[in-house]
């Protein structure tokens, strides 16, 4: 089996935007975690993308007046509903019930820091939205490359979509016309970088560095 650690940066198939938006890589140690944790690995994958369009139905909702915004809200929720269905029917396929499983730290991690002013929470969320979906880009990339050949075209098929939900994202907040867009990403950056970083006791699609037992 090849280690994440063998792998030559070449080998990711991922956007320079991506990746120059992350303010940090995914530890070797989670993509290793992942394959001890395929299970809960897809099952809490499939929420993500049920919550994915949750929120983005939920801001077409409360922005009705941004005509853009809710062009690409609707496209985004009904690409992560279908994922959502693909990755279902991928566990129907392996036998994992699709079963209620306590959620990560790092979405509510993240949330927690929305602004209370109106339109600056409106920049929150989006660019909250916009290092969601480039940390999953980051992560199907290095998945695509441990797991079997199955998943791993599965996740390889998702890269295009989750960079350009990532960009929508990004473009909706600076459109958003808040003098303060490059502060946030850099206040939320260091959020979610110690979100990825630090020890993190569950293992989840979007979680930290796995917490290790030690023997004896």
């Amino acid at each position: 089996m090849t280690l994440a650690t063998d792998f030559p940066r070449t080998d990711f198939v991922l956007a320079e935007s991506v990746s120059s938006f992350l303010p940090c890589e995914t530890p070797f140690e989670w993509v290793l975690e992942a394959l001890n944790h395929q299970k809960e690995l897809l099952i809490d994958h499939a929420n993500c993308e049920k919550k994915a369009a949750a929120t983005a139905m939920k801001l077409m909702y409360r922005y009705t007046e941004n005509s853009i915004l809710m062009t690409k809200m609707s496209q985004l929720a009904r690409e992560e509903l279908l994922h959502f269905q693909q990755v279902v029917e991928l566990m129907r396929g392996r036998g994992i019930r699709y079963t209620q499983i306590a959620p990560s730290r790092y979405a509510a991690g993240l949330y927690q820091h929305v602004s209370k002013s109106g339109s600056l929470a409106l920049v929150d969320t989006l660019l909250i939205g916009a290092y969601i979906e480039a940390r999953s880009c980051e992560r199907f990339a290095f998945l695509a490359q441990v797991l079997d050949s199955e998943l791993g075209k599965f996740y390889r098929n998702l890269l295009r979509s989750e960079a350009r939900h990532f960009q929508d994202y990004l473009m909706l907040a600076f459109d958003a016309g808040h003098a303060e867009v490059d502060e946030r990403i850099e206040y939320f950056g260091q959020i979610e970088k110690n979100l990825i970083l630090t020890p993190d006791e569950l293992f989840r699609f979007h979680s930290g560095m796995p917490i290790v037992a030690k023997s004896g």
